[in-house]
């Protein structure tokens, strides 16, 4: 299996020379980004990588804080961070940078440890993947005592901006996976059933509407309760669409963080 590496960071110079090598040498699929907030969460939602290598250079603070965004594909075990860097930039990372887990790789970068490092990587998502999920089966005990389970909030903009504003204000309290169309939250639906759906109101290809009436001709995703995002120009047409589809309200973006919560904790914990 050929990995899917992202490739971003400020050093430009030592970013290009690696994706020619691992694209001449290894064969890996490449993906450049530039190390912004906006367009490494569109990369990641777009590409989903095995890999992620950030070539550290001239950073700031905010730069630094950029590449948080990289977390979640952390976070979810399936997705390897390797930073290059010097001594300086290390510690200057590990100071501002929120990333849980990564690899450092010093300056040159030494290519065959690096390779070894994905050859590794290659063979434990190949083994993975033969794994059979058949010889497991699930159970889950209504009447056990189960603990405190975070709700899931699947988020539908076409907006990054939007969707990284509400992941941001919503991960202290929920899960959230935010998509960037409607046929992505299908495809997310099909394998999960959030607790909530935000969904955007105006939106190419699909609209939120459209989205929400074939949802509700789907027995399993009719009950998944759903609030409209919407702008300010579009509140009257929002308002007709209630009263015909009946989704548990909406919200005009931009939303201030209390607002959300409190509309999300009305639709899904009435009686918190």
């Amino acid at each position: 299996m050929k990995l899917r590496i992202l490739v971003t960071g400020k050093n430009r110079k030592i970013a290009t020379d690696l994706c020619e090598h691992l694209e001449s040498d290894r064969g890996y699929l490449t993906v450049k980004c530039q190390p912004n907030k906006n367009a490494l969460f569109d990369v990641i939602l777009a590409e989903l990588p095995s890999v992620i290598i950030i070539c550290l250079g001239d950073e700031t603070m905010d730069t630094i804080k950029s590449y948080d965004v990289l977390s979640d594909a952390s976070r979810r075990g399936n997705c390897t961070t390797i930073v290059v860097a010097n001594e300086e930039d290390e510690k200057f990372f590990k100071k501002h940078s929120e990333l849980s887990k990564v690899y450092f790789l010093s300056r040159p970068v030494p290519l065959l440890s690096l390779y070894e490092m994905l050859i590794k990587i290659e063979e434990e998502l190949e083994n993975e993947k033969e794994e059979s999920l058949s010889l497991f089966r699930e159970y889950e005990n209504e009447n056990g005592e189960m603990g405190f389970k975070r709700k899931h909030i699947l988020v539908v903009d076409d907006d990054t901006e939007q969707l990284v504003n509400i992941k941001e204000q919503l991960k202290e309290f929920y899960d959230v996976t935010p998509v960037k169309s409607g046929e992505a939250a299908f495809k997310f639906l099909f394998k999960n059933i959030p607790d909530l759906i935000l969904l955007d109101y105006l939106m190419p290809e699909q609209d939120g509407p459209e989205v929400l009436r074939k949802m509700q001709t789907i027995k399993e995703y009719a009950e998944i309760p759903v609030i409209f995002l919407t702008g300010v120009t579009e509140k009257s047409a929002v308002l007709q669409t209630l009263t015909e589809l009946r989704p548990q309200g909406y919200i005009v973006k931009p939303a201030k963080k209390s607002e959300l919560v409190a509309k999300i904790i009305e639709a899904i914990e009435p009686e918190a």
